[in-house]
């Protein structure tokens, strides 16, 4: 008996490479050195807690660097096959670079929005870290549970991010409502991961892939069900079709930063999470989630597109509804190469498909968040931030009107914006690769009508300005024109703007430097 419990406790004593977990671990103490400071700095210094929050992504960033040389494995099992519930390997080096570097641009848009909308700044900037760390952490995360509790981690301060306006009514429905869809989709996956747990005895990925080869029949079901569900859970989080309900809602009563920071870090961890159970947890049940999520693919595409081909120009806060509807729209493009990996004929295509998913996810941040940007530089002295007031840009601002007319012409796959259509080449590859010719035509057709909205926003750029249309109800009067430029710290959301603009021209000039993801081996 002792000899069998010293076994066992031998079996559970992990290692633990420090290098390894660096970048999360660095964003998660940032976040409470922040909230100490917060502590001890008087009002009128606030403003560094900003420019902390902002050095301590970087560093996490930066500590990405020493883990490029090869896969780095921590907390691993001594006995079996070494099974280990963290790994720093290519996949989970792109994600954690686009994560760290999503929410280091989110605090660049958000310097303007903590000063205009009377946030407080030492809470604001610890939930950002907190749900960055989170957010970091679930793609090197190889074990079930590992991969929930990081998953909350980058969760639940971003309820908080939503409803931080106190008080605003359209802050607190967004925050309940995204609150409420998102325990939701965490009850599911869980009862789907217990089911798992049941049926194969094991929480990690590589063990669970080998006990669903041969289940016991009595555990089938089980098993099935298990899959299903948590597979269930991961579609909330990705806001595909039918659990996209929150996003419009959610995007509008959050602060414009916020709303950019869900559309992206957001999207990234629970599209890292399908990836991670489907290719790596679920590849011996590939006949059941492969055609799930094209077809999921195909309704989110659409619905996306069908519901921004519905926005009113006139109406207040029309066109972060558009970027919302847009994203639910590009979320459906991204679930295409993660469909085609379930019809792939080996683990190696599988990866490759998953390929195509990262490189599109890569362009899509960086223009998106530009897109935000830009829409944050308006709401400043268009609260309302309708459509309509971006008539005419271009005669007041015409590098923030050009910036922002090359950022949907990415999004909808024109030049300039080349990137943007070698990565929907990409997508379309992968699907027809796969033999989903049907997803690939629908995916086309989708294009194609996204087109139509995306064009009519950037022309309206470069339309001539017209009279102020009446202010909203509940919204801030608008500041005469000219006041965001004398408003304080407007620099660093103009840097925001600019940097992203720089990445965008620069990836469409070299589009290899995404699009070779594609054809690499990242799992």
């Amino acid at each position: 008996m002792t000899a069998n419990a010293t076994s066992l406790a031998t079996g559970l004593v992990q290692s633990v490479d420090w290098l390894a977990v660096a970048p999360p671990t660095i964003a998660a103490v940032a976040g409470l050195a922040v909230l100490v400071a917060d502590l001890f700095l008087p009002e009128h210094r606030k403003h560094l807690l900003g420019w902390g929050a902002i050095a301590g992504l970087a560093l996490a960033a930066l500590a990405l660097l020493p883990l490029l040389d090869g896969d780095r494995s921590t907390f691993c099992l001594t006995t079996g096959d070494h099974a280990c519930s963290y790994t720093a390997d290519s996949f989970a080096l792109v994600i954690q670079f686009l994560v760290l570097g999503g929410a280091l641009l989110t605090g660049l848009l958000s310097f303007s929005a903590l000063d205009d909308l009377k946030l407080p700044a030492g809470e604001f900037w610890f939930l950002l870290l907190s749900s960055a760390a989170g957010a970091a952490l679930l793609p090197a995360s190889r074990d079930l549970a590992t991969l929930v509790i990081a998953l909350e981690v980058a969760s639940l301060p971003a309820f908080a991010l939503v409803g931080l306006r106190r008080g605003d009514r359209l802050s607190s429905e967004a925050a309940l409502k995204f609150f409420l869809s998102s325990v939701t989709a965490t009850a599911v996956m869980l009862l789907g991961v217990s089911f798992v747990y049941a049926a194969t005895g094991s929480l990690h990925l590589s063990r669970i892939a080998d006990a669903l080869t041969h289940v016991d029949p009595r555990l089938d079901t089980l098993a099935q069900a298990g899959v299903v569900l948590t597979l269930v859970g991961f579609a909330f989080k990705t806001a595909a079709v039918p659990f996209h309900f929150w996003v419009p809602d959610t995007y509008v009563g959050a602060p414009v930063p916020v709303a950019a920071y869900l559309s992206v870090v957001g999207k990234a961890v629970g599209f890292s999470g399908l990836i991670l159970v489907t290719v790596l947890a679920f590849p011996s049940y590939a006949d059941v989630w492969g055609p799930a999520i094209a077809v999921l693919a195909a309704l989110t595409m659409t619905a996306g597109n069908a519901a921004a081909l519905r926005q009113r120009p006139e109406r207040a806060f029309s066109a972060v509804r558009l970027l919302a509807w847009s994203s639910v729209a590009q979320a459906g493009y991204l679930l295409v190469p993660i469909a085609a990996a379930g019809y792939a004929d080996s683990g190696k295509d599988a990866s490759r498909a998953i390929g195509s998913t990262v490189a599109y996810a890569l362009m899509y941040a960086a223009v998106n968040l530009g897109a935000f940007a830009v829409a944050a530089l308006v709401a400043r002295t268009s609260p309302a931030n309708r459509l309509t007031d971006y008539r005419g840009l271009y005669a007041a601002r015409p590098g923030a009107a050009l910036a922002l007319a090359f950022f949907l012409l990415c999004l909808a796959g024109l030049p300039p914006g080349v990137i943007g259509l070698f990565a929907k080449v990409t997508v379309f590859s992968a699907a027809v690769d796969a033999g989903l010719g049907w997803l690939a035509v629908v995916m086309a057709l989708n294009v194609v009508v996204a087109l139509y909205y995306y064009l009519q926003w950037t022309a309206v750029l470069f339309r001539a300005p017209e009279a102020a249309a009446e202010p909203v109800a509940g919204a801030e009067p608008a500041p005469a024109a000219g006041a965001a430029v004398a408003r304080p710290r407007a620099v660093p959301l103009t840097a925001a703007i600019g940097l992203t603009a720089v990445v965008g021209i620069a990836l469409s000039g070299a589009p290899q430097l995404v699009l070779r993801f594609a054809s690499e081996s990242l799992l």
